[in-house]
């Protein structure tokens, strides 16, 4: 992943560094479980903690010869602990430090991305319970609706994340297994029992059926998880991107003192982050794909999946991470502006109460077909009108719904303040208060 979406903290985890590091203390607790059962010396075990050390340059130039990534670490370990290095990888199979390895760093990777959902589910409580009776239109088709408020549309988006929350601790709980098992995953030559005792010491799971490697419906399931939050991630931006068109700007991502928009125009503030993050959100959809295609492996194993995960490992954690900190950055600066949701409302002549009329005429008597037909000729006068009309002096006007109601019992369907009276259930639905 380019630096320029990358934040140090998830990029640390698939450094060369941190993977050898990993490779060595899967290594380490390995021999110290040969040790207890007395396969190898515990000697030699403790010699490999105390002299076992790797270099990142040496092991690269040793693979360039062997052309095998395991073997030049073990042979680099080895030149540092000696002659006790022998006795390193008894039994073991290279899937089993690599998936172990691969295992613990997508476990710590969902560890930062739950940490940036809570983030971000707390910038957007808060900024709901500012909006909580916040008027706005509510669209759909993108065309005006019925009012809601501004604090629903926010609460919608802590609800998604929130079971977007527990979509990643249940991947991360699958996705988390170790397999010590040996070649084909048989145990022929490893107890057991050091794949129990490495997954305890590294907090994973035991890997019921390993085949040699694990299995990867896991990963796709994993890498599926991260596409859904993307998305959801995605949908929250298109929001902020749409409310930012100048022809709506009721909300609009934060301008800087010094900021420029555009290299031709002076006058633009445009929705850059929110762009980019729909872009981000692209990428990391379609690391799921290839992840699904890696779990028809050939027979007990095969590494087309290697390459695949070198990549898309490393780039759809980093890219996740970073777009989840940028999202929660544009709502915590988010320009909100209450008096252009109220003008939008508004600008329609009242249309958004039509439902109302249309329910209160059915309850006075006349027929849902009929009362649509009256309400919507009414409604289409004032449409056409671009809104210099009013709905409710139309309404008052029509013989056929004076009828039926009072010029009072009219002017009460158009009480804004109807379609809030359930905010507060709502709200306890989402935020348990």
């Amino acid at each position: 992943m380019i630096p320029r979406y990358s934040r140090p903290e998830m990029t640390a985890i698939w450094e060369s560094e941190s993977k050898f590091q990993i490779w060595f203390e899967i290594e380490a607790h390995a021999t110290d479980a040969l040790a207890e059962l007395g396969v190898v010396p515990k000697e030699a075990a403790e010699a490999i903690w105390a002299k076992g050390k790797f270099d990142v340059e040496r092991i690269d130039e040793i693979e360039r010869e062997v052309k095998h990534d395991v073997i030049a670490f073990l042979t680099n370990v080895a030149e540092n602990v000696g002659e006790e290095a022998r006795f390193m990888h008894q039994g073991m199979t290279s899937s089993d430090v690599l998936d172990t390895c691969l295992a613990v760093q997508l476990a710590r990777a969902s560890d930062i991305l739950l940490a940036d959902i809570d983030a971000l589910l707390a910038a957007i409580k808060k900024r709901a319970y500012e909006h909580k009776f916040t008027p706005t239109i509510g669209r759909s088709h993108g065309i005006h609706g019925e009012p809601v408020t501004f604090g629903l549309k926010l609460a919608q988006a802590y609800a998604e994340f929130e079971r977007n929350r527990e979509r990643l601790v249940a991947a991360r709980k699958e996705i988390a297994t170790c397999a010590i098992s040996g070649a084909v995953g048989t145990f022929a030559n490893i107890d057991p029992r050091v794949e129990e005792h490495v997954a305890a010491k590294l907090g994973l799971a035991v890997e019921p059926v390993s085949t040699q490697v694990i299995p990867r419906d896991r990963h796709a399931q994993f890498f599926a998880t991260l596409g859904v939050i993307a998305s959801s991630v995605e949908r929250l931006a298109v929001e902020v991107r749409h409310l930012q068109r100048t022809e709506v700007l009721e909300a609009e991502e934060y301008f800087s003192p010094g900021q420029k928009g555009s290299s031709a125009m002076p006058h633009k503030r445009n929705p850059i982050l929110t762009e980019n993050l729909t872009g981000l959100a692209r990428m990391v959809r379609s690391y799921a794909l290839p992840a699904m295609e890696n779990v028809a492996l050939w027979h007990e194993r095969d590494i087309s999946h290697s390459s695949v995960e070198r990549m898309i490992g490393p780039d759809a954690t980093i890219t996740l991470d970073f777009s989840l900190a940028r999202l929660t950055g544009v709502i915590e600066k988010l320009l909100i502006y209450p008096e252009r949701m109220q003008k939008n409302l508004d600008r329609m002549g009242g249309l958004v109460h039509s439902q109302r009329v249309l329910l209160a005429l059915t309850q006075a008597g006349i027929s849902r077909e009929d009362a649509y037909r009256i309400v919507q000729r009414n409604a289409m006068k004032v449409w056409e009108s671009d809104g210099q009309i009013a709905l409710l002096d139309l309404l008052k006007a029509d013989p056929d719904v004076s009828a039926k109601l009072s010029d009072a019992e009219l002017e009460e369907r158009f009480n804004l303040d109807y379609h809030f009276k359930h905010v507060d259930t709502i709200f306890a639905r989402v935020f348990g208060e």
